[in-house]
């Protein structure tokens, strides 16, 4: 790489970080109470009111804190789909992944009740289970002997799965208490309802453990984006790869999804402009699609919050008015 263009890829990642700073200041600062950026300094220095206190550590960082994480999980997890299906519009909500995690945390629900207490470090176990039965599903009925994966056979199995699980967790969802339902049918829109320090510790350590793993793979991702027989060509093992890496995937999604609802588009979204941005090389562009998924995650849950306060509009939902019409226009581009 010379030296002109990775001098603009790292002014590129220095902005995307530094947007990133802005949307968490904006997100802490707005909402039912305000707090101006020098009270917020003041009181993560521990220098501030009672109840800037506890507007800060006990409501807001914690959430912003899981909005975040699960926008980086959701970003990765579409951009390792992309990259090893070589579909342009795989993404873990648009192929259904997302729906599979979230039929099984309607069975986590109806077992432990959605307030579980301890047990909300069992549901991204429920929701990687989920997500992994439907993942392998899609893949089998995807792959063709001799031709691999078909990117458009794979689209049209995910959404009509996606379809058939969701007509599924409807009607599981009907059966189950009702202040159990209200919980689900938030999850089911996207609401970010891990709003306590409990749920990042929930999220946290998958994050921890697949993400320098992911970034260890870059080079067979980069290798697997291009070509199937190049990748052989390499010494790649490609189809073990492939299952680790759709294991990742499914991984980041589903524990994403368990604490911050049903949220698809961020994984379609992130990577195709960090793509746009900084080139196909996974080595530069996985980190400036996990800044760009938080990013985007982010704001639509601070415009959620701000446009119908107190009760708020689903993160999911703004995430889909934007992305709904991105999807249409990737469609008829591809």
């Amino acid at each position: 790489m010379n030296q002109k263009k990775l001098k603009r890829t790292g002014m590129i990642i220095s902005i995307t970080a530094i947007l990133l700073l802005i949307a968490f200041i904006i997100s802490v600062a707005t909402g039912f109470a305000s707090m101006s950026p020098l009270r917020l300094v003041n009181t993560l220095l521990g220098q501030g009111t009672p109840k800037e206190e506890l507007i800060l550590f006990t409501f807001r960082l914690p959430r912003i804190l899981v909005t975040i994480l699960a926008g980086v999980g959701l970003a990765i997890s579409g951009a390792i789909l992309q990259s090893i299906t070589r579909n342009p519009l795989a993404d873990p909500g648009i192929l259904g992944i997302n729906a599979g995690a979230g039929l099984a945390v309607v069975f986590f629900v109806m077992i432990f009740g959605s307030g579980a207490g301890t047990y909300i470090y069992i549901l991204p176990l429920f929701a990687l289970c989920g997500g992994m039965i439907t993942a392998i599903i899609i893949y089998l009925l995807s792959f063709k002997k001799g031709e691999g994966i078909d990117p458009g056979r794979m689209l049209l199995v995910g959404v009509g799965l996606s379809t058939a699980i969701s007509g599924a967790i409807l009607t599981l969802a009907s059966k189950i208490a009702r202040e159990d339902y209200d919980f689900f049918a938030n999850w089911m829109a996207g609401r970010i309802w891990g709003d306590d320090w409990v749920f990042v510790l929930a999220l946290l350590p998958w994050l921890l453990l697949l993400l320098p793993l992911v970034y260890r793979k870059s080079n067979v991702l980069n290798t697997m984006s291009l070509n199937e027989n190049l990748s052989i060509g390499l010494g790649v093992k490609v189809e073990k790869e492939r299952y680790i890496l759709l294991l990742i995937a499914v991984a980041l999604a589903a524990s994403a999804v368990s604490v911050s609802g049903g949220i698809a588009f961020v994984g379609l979204m992130a990577p195709h402009i960090a793509r746009s941005l900084v080139g196909p090389r996974h080595q530069l562009y996985l980190p400036v699609a996990a800044m760009l998924g938080a990013i985007l995650l982010l704001i639509a849950d601070t415009i959620g919050r701000v446009l119908l306060d107190p009760s708020g509009i689903p993160a999911g939902v703004i995430v889909s008015i934007i992305g709904a019409p991105y999807f249409m226009y990737l469609m008829a581009k591809k």
